[in-house]
């Protein structure tokens, strides 16, 4: 099943990575336990390896129609992410809305680069913040690009665009290295 995340590996200037994209065109890019399963063993894949892992983030969140399985997903993907941590350098671009589950990994991920005007993280959304607090709030306020990167220092940069973004990420990419055991390029 193909899902709501397509995942692979590949090189960028010769060097070898591991992707996943979130789909947000298929069920808003919300997370099942099969789309967990992709994203984990795309995870998985790149440590054993030693390659840096590069999510594309854009999610509504978990499936709430699956309940605790697809919850069940995040745990073993923040599992991962900090098994990951200071072992193979985790690149997340921030590419749509992530809310909900879908804002833990990029945060923990040691990079994470936002799209201006079309990219957000929030725990929950402007409605919910209107709902609980009577205050009104934009997404871009809420968890917007300049949000990250000025205010709140979750984000490393910003880009104008999403060809921009992957341009930038291509060009980020030449400077890191592989892994812990690896010097610079």
């Amino acid at each position: 099943s193909g899902d709501s995340v397509v995942t692979g590996h590949g090189e960028i200037h010769g060097r070898q990575v591991f992707v996943f994209s979130q789909d947000f065109t298929v069920f808003g890019g919300s997370l099942s336990s099969v789309h967990a399963k992709k994203i984990c063993k795309i995870m998985d894949q790149a440590m054993l390896v030693g390659a840096p892992v590069i999510g594309l983030n854009d999610s509504g969140g978990a499936r709430i129609q699956e309940g605790v399985e697809s919850l069940a997903g995040y745990a073993d993907i923040f599992q991962r992410n900090v098994l990951s941590s200071g072992v193979v350098p985790q690149i997340s671009v921030i590419m749509g809305p992530c809310a909900g589950g879908a804002v833990y990994s990029p945060a923990i991920t040691d990079f994470i680069f936002m799209v201006k005007d079309t990219s957000y993280l929030f725990i929950t959304g402007p409605d919910v913040v209107k709902a609980v607090t009577n205050e009104d709030v934009s997404q871009e306020e809420l968890g917007g690009a300049k949000t990250h990167t000025v205010t709140s220092g979750v984000a490393h940069k910003a880009f104008e665009n999403d060809v921009e973004a992957m341009m930038e990420l291509r060009r980020f990419y030449d400077f890191i290295p592989m892994n812990n055991k690896s010097g610079p390029p």
